[in-house]
Order: C-alpha cells, then structure tokens, then sequence
C-alpha cells in the first residue's frame, strides 16, 4: 500500500476564552468562522483550516516544538496589523534566504502564529 500525503489542511490555537479568541482571529485574519460550536471554531483562510478549541491550560505551559506559517505579501505589514491587535512580536521579520521573509507574532493566549513570505512556494 503506498501513502500519498495530501499536504497540510488545519492549524489548530488552543485559546482559554473562546469567545473572545474568534473575535480576535476574525479581526486578525478577516473571515467570520465558518463552524463554530462550543467546542471548536473553525475559519476558512484561503482554502486552509485555521480552528480554535478551548483549552484552560496557561500558555507557559504549552509546548513550543510547532509553528506553522500563514502566507503573506508583506511580512512587516502582516507584523504590524497583529501588534495593533494585541500580538506580541517573538520573531522579528527575518531574511532566511533569497526573498524569504519569516516573522512570529504570540496571540492573547501564548499562541505563535508564524507570517511568512515565500515568493519561491508553489502550490501543486
């Protein structure tokens, strides 16, 4: 049996105030949740799963071995929206190679939500 892996599908924020984090991320990313249930909030991000599920353990606490990066055209502009939302910056916007540009920004709950811009990705 051969394995096709399909590529990546949902980004999952565990957040303590639920309510409080959908309106944060609709405000952050734009779209309104296209699910939303007590127990998980789901958004549509250009064809993408960004979910939200409750979660009262302290963001200290949390593990920090994941981060995934949403596309951007402009990674200091991407920056600076999230800062005026609250965001706080934990990667500054870095040249890794080429035109590629990385940044991280924490939400209100400790979350790292990762910006990049990649003009050399491609989707298939």
């Amino acid at each position: 049996m051969s394995l096709k892996i399909l590529g990546l599908r949902t980004t999952i924020y565990k957040v303590a105030d639920l309510e409080k984090a959908k309106s944060w991320y609709t405000d952050a990313f734009g779209p309104k949740p296209y699910f939303d249930e007590p127990f998980y909030v789901g958004f549509n991000i250009a064809g993408y799963e960004l979910g939200l599920m409750p979660d009262e353990t302290p963001a200290d606490e949390k593990t920090g071995t994941v981060l995934t990066y949403w596309g951007v055209e402009d990674v200091e502009k991407a920056v600076a929206h999230f800062e005026a939302l609250g965001a706080t910056v934990v990667e500054k916007p870095t040249n890794v190679g080429g035109e590629i540009v990385v940044a991280g920004v924490a939400d209100p709950w400790g979350n790292v939500v990762g910006l990049i811009y990649n003009p050399e990705f491609k989707l298939p």
